[in-house]
């Protein structure tokens, strides 16, 4: 009885401590860990919603960026960081999901808090403005007699690029990159024949050209150009999400999920989104992004042989 007594008078306690800590919350500097190289189009939307989101959370937000593994390494710390609020991910959903179906990496889905959905990543097969193919239809073709390269960033972009070439009966040789400011030197400099891109290709116009939507439909940006559902019936998650690690308390996600909100409302991020990036703006709080990415995992496992 006393034993019992005590462990309920530890848990009050402690209760009582985790709201207090959420009530003054935030009281010092957090971390926004971007686990992508520099230059790629997360690294560009992140440290400018990081400005905005620190200004109405009221709290200086101070950017790491921590590329690897295809975005694994930058999640893996923020799992391993304490679920206090000041540490928070901004990624791919795919980031998350992935890794822990193909790699072996020390998270899982099921160590993260989801907090919103920011956007949805324009992700296409592209190619450089004088590449000798203007369509996947001219790209298949032309792959049929040459021998072709393309870049990729993860292993999941690999996946779904290498998934078309085994429908396609041809092979593509896959050449990893550090996110989307590694491949556009490397598309645009004749290293690689195509590339996967996240959405980086926007900010190049009439250097680059979209062969295909990677995203379940057709990309805002090229409404005339195919996406891979409706040419070959799977397709990649495109949210760019905050993560939090689990156990995060949840009117901490509501505050930053509330900011986020309005941070996503900031001038300079609407400009960059809507005039360079040429992302969509699509928030989801967490409850909805959470599902979402439940039902998003379910797809991914059958591509990894999971399910």
């Amino acid at each position: 009885m006393k034993l019992a007594k005590a462990i309920a008078t530890i848990a009050f306690v402690t209760g009582i401590a985790s709201a207090a800590a959420a009530q003054d919350y935030p009281s010092k500097p957090v971390t926004l860990v971007i686990p992508y190289a520099a230059g790629g189009s997360t690294e560009t939307m992140a440290r400018v919603f990081s400005v905005a989101l620190g200004e109405e959370m009221g709290a200086k937000i101070v950017v790491k960026v921590r590329p690897g593994a295809g975005g694994a390494l930058g999640a893996s710390e923020v799992a391993r960081a304490p679920a206090d609020g000041y540490t928070i991910l901004f990624s791919t959903a795919s980031t998350l999901m992935w890794p822990p179906l193909t790699q072996d990496v020390d998270f899982t889905l099921d160590s993260f808090d989801f907090v919103a959905k920011i956007s949805d990543y324009q992700q296409a097969i592209v190619a450089a403005a004088d590449a000798p193919f203007d369509t996947m239809e001219e790209l298949i073709e032309y792959s049929k007699d040459h021998t072709l390269s393309y870049g990729d960033q993860s292993s999941l972009s690999r996946a779904f690029t290498d998934a078309v070439a085994e429908m396609e009966g041809i092979q593509w040789n896959g050449i990893p990159t550090k996110g989307g400011g590694e491949m556009v030197p490397f598309l645009l400099g004749g290293k690689i024949d195509f590339a996967w891109s996240g959405g980086v290709h926007q900010s190049y116009g009439g250097k680059m050209k979209v062969l295909m939507s990677m995203n379940y439909g057709r990309l805002a940006a090229s409404p005339d150009v195919p996406s891979i559902q409706e040419l070959y019936g799977i397709s990649m998650p495109s949210q760019a999400i905050l993560s939090v690690p689990k156990g995060t308390p949840e009117d901490v996600i509501a505050f930053i999920s509330d900011k986020a909100e309005a941070a996503m409302e900031d001038p300079e991020f609407v400009d960059l989104m809507n005039n360079k990036l040429n992302f969509p703006l699509a928030y989801q709080d967490s409850k909805q992004i959470t599902e979402a990415i439940v039902e998003s995992n379910a797809v991914l496992a059958k591509i990894a042989g999971k399910e």
